[in-house]
């Protein structure tokens, strides 16, 4: 049984300030690295068996894209940080002897 303050309560709409309308939920923008992540999450899930035949080709649409948006916003990345290995980089210098 609804009361009458009941119903108004709840024919009135909800009220909300202009700051919570600008401010966004905590946790819910995503990082270059977050997407790199998430390309390794299908890869791994794949190789495991997770997916039915019939969803892979939905999935490797999805990795493919999303490999492909990670070249083209990541690249600046690539040259800015050295890959360990790729030309010593990342390796300790090899010691001297006296």
């Amino acid at each position: 049984m609804v009361t009458k303050t009941e119903e108004k309560k709840l024919d009135k709409p909800a009220e909300t300030s202009a700051t919570d309308q600008q401010q966004a939920p905590v946790g819910t923008d995503l990082s270059i690295a977050d997407l790199k992540n998430l390309g390794t999450i299908i890869d791994v899930a794949s190789s495991r068996g997770a997916f039915r035949a019939g969803e892979l080709a939905t999935v490797g649409t999805m990795y493919n894209k999303l490999t492909a948006f990670l070249a083209k916003v990541a690249p600046a990345d690539k040259q800015a940080q050295p890959i360990v290995g790729q030309d010593g980089a990342g390796q300790a210098p090899n010691p001297t002897t006296k």
